[in-house]
């Protein structure tokens, strides 16, 4: 079986917001694909104290990974090891390269339990009062400063035409800048939801507030976790 395992989005967050049975599956397994090391045994000893970090067997799993770099994990799974699939934040497989193991396990009748966790992207849509029936979740946006901005203005037009929601991320370091272009090139009256930390009782921001409102209380993001949302 694969067991696919939430992380916390905060270290902070209470042990009490999760099942029971996440530790379980932890505890019934030392394998486990991730997709950094230092991290999956930091989310490991968090649920699961008391598990030898000795014994854990990791096999990475990121952007880059092929079929061919996670061979002897899936000719373990094939002889009857069940594994884990830690995220490094939320859940597996959402902005997270985990599918790839997921869909070779439908492809060998592989068992597939998803456990259930936290989503950041889904917590910063429901918490940010624009249309949950219909979002579109983009990823990172493009580095380039042309594309970029291509694209912010694409999603803002999408939010003007369909009404859907419209979801993305930054990596932390590069938040302040992309909250800057956003000022820079959405309209006064569009509405931008920013939540970030997540989970994190002391210290989660999330508002949402129109661009000409943003300009005027410009929040610290630097290195932050943070979700955006443009919607109506």
């Amino acid at each position: 079986m694969l067991f696919l395992l939430p992380a916390y989005l905060s270290e902070n967050t209470s042990i009490s917001h999760f099942s029971p049975v996440l530790k379980d599956y932890i505890m019934q397994t030392d394998y486990f694909f991730v997709e950094n090391e230092k991290t999956a045994r930091k989310v490991v000893k968090f649920f699961a104290p008391e598990k030898k970090q000795a014994d854990l067997k990791l096999f990475l799993l990121d952007k880059y990974t092929e079929n061919a770099d996670i061979k002897e994990a899936q000719e373990l799974m094939m002889k009857g090891q069940d594994f884990g699939l830690l995220s490094e934040a939320g859940l597996p497989c959402i902005a997270d390269p985990g599918n790839l193991i997921v869909k070779w396990c439908h492809e060998k009748n592989i068992r597939v339990i998803p456990i259930s966790g936290p989503s950041s992207i889904i917590l910063a849509l429901i918490s940010s009062g624009f249309n949950g029936q219909e979002f579109t979740f983009h990823g990172y946006l493009p580095i380039d400063k042309g594309e970029k901005k291509k694209q912010i203005m694409n999603l803002e037009g999408l939010v003007q035409k369909t009404g859907y929601s419209q979801i993305f991320m930054e990596t932390p370091y590069r938040n302040n800048q992309l909250f800057e272009d956003l000022c820079k090139f959405l309209s006064p009256n569009t509405k931008l939801c920013i939540a970030a930390n997540i989970n994190d009782p002391e210290h989660e921001f999330i508002k949402t507030k129109s661009i000409k409102d943003w300009q005027k209380q410009k929040p610290e993001l630097h290195k932050i976790p943070a979700v955006f949302v443009l919607g109506k």
